[in-house]
């Protein structure tokens, strides 16, 4: 009973991990434009994400822009993109391995080792996946937070942490925690 219970939360933590990492992917507040100036009248806030730039005017009015081209972007900003793409496919794969894994546990009581290496590698796939998000997320962080304190930055490019980022480290925490509790079988 312990372990239906553990199979199914593995599973319910793999699916909003795999929907946040997806979400995080997709979502344009990786970077934030930061407001640090005396002046409280603010009329646009900058977005910053992995496809694309916003422009928020007055909270009325977003335009977005998607980068222009693929090959003058930094470095570290493909690397970001492949690596959540990878997390994004590695988490569909994973909570589809697990669905299958938890739907035949049960009912395949002759061959018991079958089931628990697809639920054990379904375990590994949300490990993998987990440190895959962790990794574009943080580091994009120690930047925004590096280049927030680095007074050769000039005011108005520096950055504060978009909602993005909190989606993908607590998507992160959920996929290592739903890995842990498949690879505990």
């Amino acid at each position: 009973m312990a372990c239906c219970v553990l199979q199914i939360t593995g599973l319910i933590f793999g699916g909003i991990g795999m929907v946040g990492t997806l979400a995080a992917t997709i979502m344009p507040q990786w970077r934030v434009s930061a407001h640090i100036d005396s002046n409280i009248v603010v009329f646009e806030t900058t977005w910053e994400g992995l496809w694309m730039d916003c422009i928020s005017h007055l909270g009325i009015r977003l335009q977005c822009k998607f980068y222009d081209s693929v090959l003058a972007l930094p470095q570290p900003l493909e690397a970001f993109r492949a690596l959540m793409c990878i997390a994004v496919i590695l988490s569909i794969i994973s909570f589809l391995m697990a669905i299958v894994g938890v739907k035949y546990t049960h009912r395949s009581k002759e061959d018991p080792w079958g089931i628990s290496v697809f639920i054990l590698a379904a375990g590994v796939a949300f490990l993998l996946t987990g440190i895959l998000v962790l990794i574009p997320v943080s580091w994009t962080a120690g930047s925004i937070i590096h280049d927030f304190y680095d007074p050769k930055v000039p005011t108005p490019l520096k950055r504060e942490l978009g909602a993005a980022l909190y989606v993908g480290w607590v998507s992160a925490a959920l996929l290592i925690a739903a890995g842990a509790m498949y690879c505990s079988f």
